[in-house]
């Protein structure tokens, strides 16, 4: 018979490696999409174009809660958590501008 707390720290270490992985994966996209910002901003930046496109961003933040809302995620914590990037990207923009 299994103890119950050697059980639960089984399990604790399976959801915990999980959460590490996903991490990961979280880093390694994040670092993808700013890279492709990046050339975004360069592009922008050649072409005298404004760092930021409020309806582009509007447009974003309304799929980014749908897909949220689908996959199960606080909808608001997507949009704070998308509001957050895209601010990191216009100030990445503003750079490229100077």
């Amino acid at each position: 018979m299994t103890d119950p707390v050697s059980k639960a720290a089984e399990l604790l270490k399976e959801h915990r490696a999980s959460i590490d992985r996903l991490d990961a994966i979280l880093v390694y996209t994040l670092a993808e999409r700013f890279a492709h910002t990046q050339s975004v901003g360069r592009l922008k930046a050649e072409h005298d174009l404004p760092p930021s496109d409020s309806a582009r961003e509007a447009q974003q933040i309304a799929r980014l809660e749908d897909l949220a809302d689908r996959a199960g995620l606080d909808p608001e914590f997507a949009k704070a958590f998308l509001s957050f990037i895209i601010q990191e990207v216009i100030r990445h923009h503003k750079k490229h501008q100077e």
